[in-house]
């Protein structure tokens, strides 16, 4: 990719991301470093809609930003050390993808350094469970996956290639890994990640999937000790729901209880309102017909945190399924291509077609940003 190509591929997340930064700071007055890191993982979800059309890219990612859930983050303040971990982690982040990316270290070698530079970590600091630095990660993992999946599984009607660059598989063991050591949670990624790698029917050698093996029972068993071990486990969850009982715990039978159910959904309401709710549904149908393996892993990674989401009682539950809502968001940008691709088929304006979808969803956001501003 040349510097115009690549310029033109990175301004409309740069534009989203200083449009996100502005309002963040100045309307959620949200603390610089803050506001900085959530406008980054917002311009990383415009570069993930961009396959669907610039303008597109900018209006979803901008529907995720003023969601309530995502906005909520403005509110509080930093510490020192806080403000050090994120910088110095997302500075080790960026020189990783650059040796990935470049491929001048050998994969075996590169991932069992980061692999022992990432015990040392555990070791010294422990698990921050930095959002942003989840948030980020999550982004770069669907990115990545997004990336693998419409390369090796694109349209019908389009030639799938038949060599991929390796980088992609290392890129996704490596994100999963350092997701895993910031916050064990983020193995909820793992099962579409697994899907994702079969479905791009790419070899992988035995290697990478004892190391995958590996990350992910960590990640299994610093999930279960944050969460599951506990007295709450076997309490009953319509006890629970029934007197509002609200702790930082996996209930093991919230998923049978009905008022999970409504809480789930009217959690992804009130985020993008019934509308919202709609294009998501209309999103993953298309998706799921025109690239079925992103369709379907994108729908597994959807899944495993709705489950989380139905047996986990915690106050902060919005916040962690935050993956989930991204994933909603691609839902719903790519109905809005659809739906204009419909239109410039079934109308005679063809060449406006797109930009009157487009114009639509402009109104998600839109009033969304009117909704937490208190103007609508």
């Amino acid at each position: 990719m040349n510097t115009r190509r690549m310029a033109a591929h990175l301004l409309p997340a740069v534009l989203t991301g200083i449009v996100t930064l502005v309002l963040y700071t100045l309307v959620g007055h949200a603390p610089l470093m803050r506001a900085l890191g959530m406008a980054v993982s917002v311009s990383g979800m415009t570069l993930i809609l961009h396959r669907f059309g610039a303008v597109l890219g900018i209006v979803g990612s901008l529907a995720l930003a003023f969601s309530p859930a995502f906005w909520s983050q403005a509110n509080g303040q930093e510490t020192s050390l806080a403000i050090l971990y994120s910088v110095g982690l997302l500075l080790a982040l960026s020189i990783l993808a650059f040796l990935i990316w470049s491929q001048r270290i050998p994969e075996k070698v590169l991932l069992a350094s980061i692999m022992i530079l990432g015990l040392i970590f555990l070791v010294l600091i422990g698990a921050p469970r930095s959002l942003r630095v989840t948030t980020l990660l999550n982004i770069g993992l669907i990115y990545v996956l997004l990336d693998l999946l419409m390369t090796s599984n694109p349209r019908p009607d389009i030639q799938p290639q038949s060599v991929f660059p390796s980088n992609h598989v290392l890129s996704l063991v490596i994100i999963l890994f350092i997701g895993i050591v910031n916050d064990p949670l983020f193995v909820l990624l793992a099962p579409a990640l697994i899907v994702g790698l079969h479905l791009s029917k790419m070899p992988i050698p035995k290697w990478y999937w004892v190391a995958l093996g590996l990350i992910i029972g960590w990640g299994i068993y610093g999930t279960a000790m944050q969460y599951m071990v506990s007295g709450w486990w076997l309490v009953s969850s319509e006890t629970a729901e029934a007197t509002g009982i609200r702790v930082p715990f996996v209930i093991a039978d919230g998923w049978r209880e009905a008022s999970r159910w409504v809480y789930l959904i009217n959690l992804v309401r009130n985020q993008f309102t019934d509308i919202g709710i709609l294009l998501g549904i209309i999103g993953l149908a298309r998706l799921a017909r025109w690239y079925p393996g992103l369709g379907v892993t994108t729908l597994v990674a959807y899944g495993t945190y709705a489950l989380f989401g139905l047996v986990y009682f915690g106050k902060d539950s919005t916040i962690l399924l935050l993956p989930l809502l991204m994933i909603h968001v691609i839902w719903m940008t790519y109905a809005i291509f659809a739906f204009g691709q419909w239109l410039q088929k079934s109308l005679a304006i063809r060449n406006s077609a797109q930009w009157l979808a487009t114009a639509a969803f402009v109104l998600l956001p839109l009033a969304l940003l009117g909704r937490i501003t208190g103007v609508l």
